[in-house]
């Protein structure tokens, strides 16, 4: 059976996905045939695996790091957010329905029995599990049938790392206050504590990392460097959202919806050394780009009544009639169709029917079922600017409740306005490149120009340098003692 570790932190957004990752590496550097497992995620970036099934991004993350295929069991409960009140529930990789938040409380206990399946499945092929708490484990008001945090590591009886965010400040109250809040069986769960997120001499925290030691009662495994890493954020806490809004070669304006979803689709924009890939929520912020993305949403109706009331919805209008490239993955797809029909209310916007921005001659509704699956093929019927992409092998996946929009071609165009339901189509080598190509030649500017990359080389490195950066600022050894239960 594995062996198990389990990263819990002091709130949402503490780094506890990049260590789990790192985590991840640093055990397959070492030879170990290592797993992720987050019982229970909240989050609308979400992946569809081999064999149809849906989960969260971070723990698809992980397994990248660990060298493995995603699986759902690694996720067994994905929660995607669909109101402020309420999320559609997925369980084991199938939508199980919207169920509202205090409902969804009443009920969790009912996924114990499938969390630990998948649970025990990964114990019996893996050497070691890596498991991610959610938030902190002293949300008191919720800690009644916990199963995410200190339930889950109790079920799995596993030892746990704590760790706080140092660069928003109070990390001592963050870690001191957490453990201080968590009953004694919990306490004793906790086998260390870790300060991320620090820029400067380490050196200046050995004062109060002796008190902190002193009042938890429990070693500090280390202080970990603020990472300049690039690999995909888990949700909308992303830094990706308040890059600067400065104009390089080549300026890519992504509408940062109110419900955005996989925003890590545009991720392959950002590696380009001179091309700006900004994240706009305003119209005066919108000003002149080569190419606006509209990406995908969990409420396609709610998301697009807020970009007409926006504004922004006019300023893309007048940018496609100027001849600026528009780009829809998914949800932003089918706003850009004619209309958009929800009659058996699966969206629970409260609108059955709306029209779309009418750029694309499609029109979409929406049905129970969800379609998830993985697909690639080879790109053709392509026109306008980007027809080079004609020829051009892709790949991603596809999850949506909307139907009539695909038109049973992988991008659907109509002069300088196209579609797509596949997530991930820009991350096939050449895609990005051929669209690129096609802005700058609008712009007269020379491609060379904005730099390249070895997409798949590029992310293995970028795992590489996380491992390297949190094997340098934990004490691997005393890792491994707790990992082989000698503390």
């Amino acid at each position: 059976m594995a062996k198990s570790i389990m990263i819990q932190g002091t709130m949402s957004n503490a780094g506890k996905s990049l260590l789990c990752a790192g985590l991840c590496r640093i055990f397959r550097q070492d030879g170990y045939r290592v797993a992720p497992f987050k019982s229970q995620n909240m989050a609308l970036n979400s992946f569809i695996t081999a064999d149809g099934g849906e989960m969260g991004r971070a723990q698809v993350v992980q397994a990248e790091a660990a060298g493995i295929p995603p699986d759902v069991r690694m996720n067994p409960i994905l929660l995607k957010p669909t109101t402020d009140v309420g999320s559609q529930v997925i369980v084991n990789g199938k939508v199980l329905g919207n169920i509202r938040a205090k409902d969804y409380y009443k009920r969790k206990m009912e996924f114990v029995p499938d969390i630990m399946e998948a649970y025990r499945s990964l114990e019996e092929e893996f050497d070691v599990i890596v498991l991610e708490g959610a938030g902190s484990p002293a949300e008191i008001n919720l800690k009644q049938d916990d199963i995410v945090n200190m339930g889950m590591a109790k079920m799995a009886d596993a030892p746990v790392l704590l760790v706080g965010d140092i660069d928003r400040g109070g990390v001592f109250a963050q870690l001191y206050g957490t453990v201080a809040l968590l009953e004694p069986d919990e306490r004793a769960r906790i086998k260390g504590t870790i300060v991320n997120k620090f820029r400067g001499d380490v050196s200046i925290l050995e004062p109060g990392i002796k008190q902190l030691e002193d009042l938890c009662g429990v070693p500090v495994a280390g202080v970990v460097p603020y990472l300049h890493v690039d690999i995909d954020d888990e949700d909308s806490l992303t830094e990706r959202f308040h890059t600067g809004s400065q104009r390089k070669l080549i300026d890519v304006a992504v509408i940062r919806l109110p419900r955005i979803s996989n925003f890590t689709d545009f991720s392959p924009f950002e590696r380009y050394e001179n091309v700006s890939l900004r994240y706009v929520g305003k119209t005066e912020d919108l000003k002149d780009p080569d190419l606006i993305l509209l990406p995908g949403t969990k409420s396609t109706i709610a998301d697009l009544l807020w970009l007409r009331q926006s504004g922004l919805e006019a300023s893309i209008l007048k940018a496609a009639s100027n001849g600026v490239p528009v780009f829809g993955i998914c949800g932003g797809f089918q706003m850009l169709g004619k209309r958009i029909s929800d009659p058996q209310g699966v969206e629970a916007a409260g609108v059955t029917e709306i029209a779309g921005l009418g750029l694309l001659d499609t029109e979409t509704v929406f049905y129970g079922e969800k379609v998830q699956t993985q697909t690639k093929g080879v790109l053709s019927g392509i026109s306008g600017i980007f027809r080079g992409l004609n020829g051009l092998e892709y790949e991603g996946y596809e999850i949506h409740m909307g139907r009539g929009g695909e038109k049973g071609a992988p991008v659907v165009d109509k002069g300088t306005v196209y579609g797509s339901y596949v997530h991930g189509i820009f991350d096939k080598g050449g895609i990005c490149d051929e669209l690129l190509r096609a802005l700058c030649a609008r712009r007269g500017v020379d491609f060379a120009a904005l730099g390249s990359f070895d997409a798949n080389e590029y992310k293995e490195r970028q795992y590489d340098l996380l491992a390297d950066g949190v094997r340098s600022g934990l004490n691997m050894d005393f890792v491994y003692k707790v990992l082989n239960r000698e503390v």
